[in-house]
């Protein structure tokens, strides 16, 4: 099975096994795959994102209504929040192979890594994104999130 259609069957599946049923109209999965060029979120949506390289998922966020720049801009530059797919990749002694550094590393994700968005109607609330996250979490279990302390 494809990516694009597991993920809206856990969405539609779980959602409606907990009474609260997301349903195929009110979300929509892209697959930019790569090279990617990241677009902002959408007005009335909100979104999850998921970033895979090679087979590997590395990192699956969320993104509010209001939280645009979390959405498009923030992973790819290591110095744009506290938190963030290049300064992860940037610590990661695997990594390391590639050269990267903070001048290249957002040209390095958008070239090497695919992207895979999530867009849920903003009208279905932030509980809906969060379960949309920690499902896919529990899934794919990326290798940036969490504390590797707690694995």
């Amino acid at each position: 099975m494809d990516i694009v259609s597991e993920i809206g069957e856990l969405i539609i599946n779980i959602s409606a096994l907990l009474g609260k049923p997301i349903k195929a109209d009110q979300f929509t999965i892209i697959d930019h795959s790569f090279p990617h060029d990241p677009k902002a979120l959408p007005r009335g949506r909100m979104g999850v994102y998921i970033f895979l390289y090679e087979d590997e998922f590395l990192k699956i966020g969320k993104a509010g209504p209001k939280s645009t720049a979390r959405f498009l801009s923030q992973h790819y530059s290591p110095s744009s929040s506290a938190s963030n797919l290049s300064s992860s990749i940037l610590t990661d002694p695997l990594m390391q192979q590639y050269s990267l550094s903070q001048a290249n590393v957002g040209s390095w994700i958008r070239e090497n890594c695919r992207r895979v968005d999530v867009l849920l109607d903003a009208s279905l609330g932030i509980f809906a994104l969060e379960l949309v996250e920690a499902l896919l979490h529990y899934r794919y279990q990326p290798r940036y999130e969490g504390f590797s302390t707690q694995r």
